[in-house]
């Protein structure tokens, strides 16, 4: 969410080799329309299938992200004789806040889509992705990179809207695709519950816990993530 295709580019060189990469934009981000909404994952999903049809791709691995795991969940409910396997990074089947720390940020999250600007949005999202004080650069070109999206407040807080309201809990032992489900273990947006929640509810999924890292694993351990996913897909 507020993010798109170009921010897998770390994991580019390490797939092109191998396999054809597809790194849509969702719906309300990136060069994707910026349609006022409302949203769904669901939608989002059916559009994904939708491009693999004009590309006429039968079978694909599916990697998704937080809001893209979700998509990436749905798409292998609705369409899953399109799905060869699932990887699902910092993600829920149904989201609830990490403690109260999470509470607070989903809190103040809520405050600066109501009544800031995107910026304000951005920045103390970008806080939480990357802590550190050494982690400094890549809070600013994250920032750069969330405004550069031109993804206006009002499509913001539609996507938000339908994150929240995403449920796939009932469903997802219909999930057969291979499936392993990543956690990063300092991650302050999606907490390890909601990862051990997938991983106990999708039958025969691995979970791999990633050290030092938060939400944006495949950024903050590129080297770490990049193996883990290699292995999986070569399996």
């Amino acid at each position: 969410m507020g993010s798109c295709g170009e921010d897998w580019e770390l994991q580019f060189p390490a797939l092109t080799p191998r396999y054809r990469v597809l790194a849509p934009d969702a719906q309300g981000h990136g060069h994707s329309p910026k349609l006022p909404g409302p949203y769904s994952i669901s939608q989002m999903a059916a559009d994904v299938a939708a491009l693999l049809d004009d590309l006429q791709i039968p079978r694909v691995h599916v990697i998704g992200l937080s809001m893209g795991g979700c998509i990436a969940q749905q798409l292998a409910l609705s369409h899953p004789n399109r799905v060869r396997s699932l990887v699902l990074v910092n993600t829920f089947a149904k989201i609830r806040p990490a403690g109260l720390g999470g509470l607070r940020r989903f809190f103040q999250r809520m405050w600066a889509v109501q009544f800031g600007g995107i910026r304000d949005v951005g920045m103390p999202l970008l806080d939480g992705l990357f802590p550190k004080p050494e982690q400094a650069e890549l809070r600013r070109l994250g920032l750069e990179r969330f405004l550069a999206n031109n993804t206006s407040k009002e499509v913001y807080r539609a996507v938000l809207r339908a994150t929240v309201g995403f449920d796939s809990r009932r469903h997802l032992h219909r999930i057969t695709a291979p499936t392993l489900v990543v956690a990063g273990d300092r991650d302050l947006t999606v907490p390890l519950a909601c990862k051990q929640e997938l991983h106990r509810l999708i039958p025969h999924s691995q979970l791999v816990l990633i050290p030092d890292s938060g939400h944006a694993t495949p950024i903050d351990q590129v080297e770490r993530f990049n193996e883990v996913l290699l292995d999986f897909l070569r399996a």
